[in-house]
């Protein structure tokens, strides 16, 4: 074969795959145009808190925040770049101890706060939504739907009136727990102290489902999210998890819970964190934090950054791909089936993401590859929100149903301790 054929040959796959590449994104735009692409869980509010105290002025999302020291994950030209309809802003509060405490009712309130002024202050962008025909509606004007999921049941401090209050204020989804258990539920990288919910726990999975609000299994042990599974009346989230069978990271969702969560009509929003998408980034991180610890009494704080960074440079992290978290969403097709899969990337709530997932622009990249991988236009669509949108519209339906039959429970968690 001669060289010019041999260029010939090359140039002809080239062009073929720049073609198939521009069909492939045609597609992922017509699928998004007609269909919200919704993520489940976005941490800038908190990003506003830390960096800003809240003020909005000092943190421009109409700005390429991307060009900052620090970057975000999240600004409103990145949104629009990745054709994005819609999310659930993660008003999210930290808990400092096992149960909470009640400065975490006033801190989410001042989230929520947030949210509605940031929501206000870019309206021509954003517009805030309470339910799935309201998601539709707003993204139908070219609008990015607003919606707000509470991170930590601790929000509520062992409360049923406050989670009322809490859901008329517009969340419309609630983590259960967060990173450490609470007085009636069990987290999933804490110390088990229930085998899953109290009596009082599975009381608010009830309440949860008679006034509307998403039950999240996010951060959850695996016996709290069967018991939640077993009480709820209404179909789950999980808002930013992904398959243990994949990752056996302890935020990951068993195989056994995908089978019910599919029974159940639930959706498993697939989550980026590196750590939660690939094993060997898993082990590697177990590696990190037991060097950490292992030498952190013994530095100053300067000594043991500079020990961890020459650490890093003798134990390079493995490299984690948009394939990666492909792989995770095959695994849920699967165990479960293509009805209960979405998308809960935690974009400015974890550590630079996988490689071709770096921010908000690149959910269609991840599109593209399912497409390759043998997806239909239809199975995008739900993944990208028709899936999370049947889930919150079946919760809306069950919440009816409940309000005629029952009034607001009134169960105080010490009514339950012996329980």
């Amino acid at each position: 074969m001669t060289r010019a054929t041999t260029y010939l040959l090359l140039l002809l796959a080239f062009t073929q795959f720049g073609v198939q590449a521009d069909e492939l994104s045609q597609r992922v735009t017509r699928v998004l145009k007609t269909t919200p692409l919704i993520d489940g869980h976005n941490d800038i509010p908190w990003q506003y808190r830390v960096r800003a105290k809240n003020h909005l002025n000092q943190l421009d999302l109409s700005a390429d925040l991307s060009k900052l020291e620090k970057p975000t994950h999240t600004d409103i030209p990145r949104l629009r770049q990745g054709l994005v309809g819609g999310l659930f802003w993660s008003v999210y509060v930290p808990i400092g101890e096992y149960g909470g405490d009640a400065q975490d009712v006033q801190t989410v309130m001042e989230q929520i706060d947030l949210v509605k002024r940031m929501v206000g202050r870019y309206s021509a962008d954003f517009e805030m939504a309470y339910n799935a025909s309201q998601v539709r509606e707003i993204h139908s004007r070219g609008k990015i739907a607003s919606l707000m999921g509470m991170e930590g049941g601790h929000a509520i401090h062992n409360s049923l009136a406050t989670l009322r209050m809490l859901y008329d204020l517009g969340a419309r989804y609630m983590t259960l727990t967060h990173s450490k258990g609470l007085l009636w539920a069990d987290s999933a990288t804490d110390e088990a102290r229930h085998d899953g919910l109290t009596a009082f726990g599975e009381q608010v999975v009830l309440e949860m489902n008679r006034i509307g609000m998403l039950v999240d299994l996010s951060h959850v042990s695996a016996a709290s999210m069967r018991d939640a599974l077993r009480v709820s009346r209404a179909p789950v989230i999980f808002s930013h998890s992904s398959a243990y069978a994949v990752t056996q990271h302890a935020r990951n969702v068993p195989d056994d819970v995908l089978q019910i969560i599919a029974r159940k009509k639930g959706v498993v929003m697939v989550n980026y964190l590196t750590s939660y998408v690939s094993e060997p980034m898993r082990l590697h991180r177990i590696k990190y934090e037991q060097h950490r610890n292992s030498i952190s009494s013994q530095s100053s704080p300067d000594e043991l950054e500079a020990a961890m960074k020459i650490w890093q440079q003798q134990h390079p992290a493995p490299i984690v791909t948009l394939a990666d978290v492909a792989d995770h969403i095959d695994h849920i097709r699967q165990v479960a089936g293509i009805d209960y899969i979405g998308l809960g990337a935690d974009y400015d709530g974890m550590p630079p993401g996988p490689v071709g997932l770096e921010d908000v622009s690149t959910y269609p990249d991840l599109l593209r590859e399912l497409l390759v991988r043998g997806y239909s236009d239809e199975d995008i669509a739900k993944i990208a929100g028709n899936n999370i949108l049947r889930v919150l519209s079946q919760a809306e339906i069950v919440a009816k149903k409940l309000q005629h039959e029952n009034e607001p429970a009134d169960l105080l968690l010490e009514e339950t301790r012996s329980s």
